[in-house]
């Protein structure tokens, strides 16, 4: 892979910056392949939003995710997600017969994860057997490069998978002793004995990333931009904390001595237990936060910035008994604060983010984020509690902000006004100045009071741009089943859709040619 240059902004928005942009993870596009993919159909979705006038699109983390396929639980910081390769553009690269993705029944509307990743394992045999029965084949040169320049977190990603196959996808806690404690003579063994295998997840690594590539070049040309999206903690059971268990605090055993999670707040009255391993931030510190840097240069290589996931953290986070029942006996944990965003500010010449800071907001949290000019966001479900001094309502915003109708975390807005009660309701006509509103009318009210709101960046789901219902929700947090699936069909995506979202960017002065490049500004160009 040749190195990219990046350019990044310090603050990201500039004041008189006005932008918009719709969230859709890769997963939920259209594909006649049972889940979402980096190919034609991604490519097709960024000509939409040219079309429509739309600066960003948002994905969620493109790491390999594990059980309940959530992709804020990777499997590895730094690896993609092989079930989101698009057989269209293996077929193009000489890798596949169109024969090879024949004998699958898909569900077109919701991602059957089962069903998808069989298919995709078997394609991953075919593609082997393409590239190694053409001699000389054309993209061996570049694999190579990628298996040197990637070695530094793949070779340990690859044995990784490897082994977990071999163990039958048990946690990696459970291998053999010699293989927990990744003792050299038990390494070097399983490199030797798995070598195949270790090759083969190599090359889907290599072919995920070159098309994630492909689609970060086609997006720039059409004059999109990707925000891309870092979750905060690691899977428990991720090559992560199995190469690296010195940057957790880990017992004896390895296994963790605290859990992530948070206390009780607007989704969960008991809080959420999210089981991840906790950072040993005074280790991070002593490395320069080598690991940390290293995984944003990893994202940034397929994105123009990055929403930083559960922000707060970095400021203090919720740890939690390894063994406790649920989050309420949890205590907030100082984390790296301006350490962290220096040392990363120093390394990469600026600060490609948005700050998550949503959820139990203190203080602190806010200082931290204003100390380094990071964009927070707003949610607009959020705002209407009756309270004036409420953050989430527009008429408190600063320009430096990204406002969101609803995330991956919440209902739709339909869904979501058709849960409230008669008095809730009256809050968001009162705030609106309308009498009364009706569910069908709801989502474009709050489109329409995001999209002219002060911030420099307005966020939409397609969801809510197609105004569906609570079916059509992402995930429910502290759900551990069923999340993660919703998917759009092409007959949903109707050219009248886009042509109102354009007319109302077009409103609201956040059409492209009425708002300043980001890049425009003096900043030093970054290569990695």
């Amino acid at each position: 892979m040749s190195e990219r240059s990046f350019r990044t902004s310090l603050p990201p928005f500039p004041p008189d910056y006005r932008a918009s942009g719709v969230l859709l993870h890769v997963t939920s596009l259209p594909s006649p392949y049972g889940i979402g993919d980096l190919g034609p159909q991604a490519r097709g979705w960024v000509d939409r939003l040219q079309e429509a006038g739309q600066t960003w699109w948002q994905i969620l983390p493109l790491g390999p995710t594990g059980y309940g396929s959530s992709p804020y639980q990777p499997l590895s910081s730094f690896a993609g997600n092989w079930l989101l390769v698009s057989p269209d553009d293996l077929i193009a690269d000489g890798l596949l017969e169109e024969s090879d993705t024949a004998g699958y029944s898909f569900s077109q509307t919701n991602v059957d994860y089962d069903v998808v990743n069989t298919f995709k394992h078997q394609l991953l045999k075919s593609v082997w057997t393409h590239f190694n029965n053409r001699r000389g084949h054309v993209l061996k040169p570049a694999f190579e490069q990628f298996c040197q320049q990637e070695r530094h977190w793949l070779d340990d990603f690859a044995l990784f998978q490897a082994l977990q196959t071999m163990h039958q996808g048990a946690s990696y806690l459970n291998w053999p002793l010699e293989l927990v404690r990744r003792e050299p003579v038990a390494l070097e063994q399983a490199r030797r004995t798995l070598s195949k295998e270790i090759d083969q997840i190599r090359l889907a690594q290599f072919l995920i990333f070159r098309q994630a590539n492909c689609l970060k070049k086609y997006a720039e040309s059409r004059g999109v931009r990707l925000i891309g999206d870092l979750p905060f903690f690691v899977s428990p059971d991720s090559s992560d904390v199995w190469a690296h268990p010195e940057l957790f605090l880990l017992d004896e055993h390895l296994q963790p001595q605290f859990v992530a999670g948070v206390p009780p707040d607007y989704f969960s009255a008991d809080g959420q237990l999210w089981g991840n391993p906790v950072y040993d931030w005074d280790a991070m510190r002593q490395a320069g936060y080598k690991w940390c840097i290293d995984r944003v240069r990893a994202l940034l290589a397929h994105v123009d910035l990055i929403r930083l996931d559960h922000f707060r953290g970095f400021a203090a986070a919720w740890h939690i008994e390894a063994d406790a029942a649920t989050a309420l006996s949890g205590a907030w944990v100082p984390g790296p604060g301006s350490d962290y965003f220096s040392s990363v500010q120093q390394e990469l010449d600026g600060l490609p983010f948005i700050a998550e800071d949503l959820g139990i907001i203190t203080p602190d949290v806010g200082a931290l984020r204003d100390q380094f000019h990071l964009p927070g966001t707003r949610v607009l479900q959020f705002a209407f509690d009756g309270e004036t001094d409420n953050p989430y309502l527009p008429r408190n915003y600063v320009s430096n902000t990204v406002v969101y109708t609803g995330t991956h975390d919440n209902n739709t807005t339909r869904g979501w006004y058709e849960t409230l009660s008669d008095d809730q309701r009256k809050i968001v006509s009162q705030y609106l100045e309308r009498p009364s509103i009706e569910s069908s009318e709801a989502t474009a009210a709050l489109l329409h009071l995001a999209w002219s709101s002060v911030a420099a960046l307005a966020v939409m789901p397609l969801q809510d741009l197609l105004n569906l219902g609570e079916d059509a929700r992402m995930n429910v947090p502290g759900q551990s089943e069923g999340n993660w699936r919703w998917r759009c069909t092409e007959e949903m995506l109707s050219p009248s859709a886009f042509q109102s979202l354009r007319e109302m960017t077009a409103m609201s002065q956040r059409l492209p040619a009425l708002q300043p490049a980001l890049d425009s500004q003096p900043d030093p160009e970054v290569t990695f």
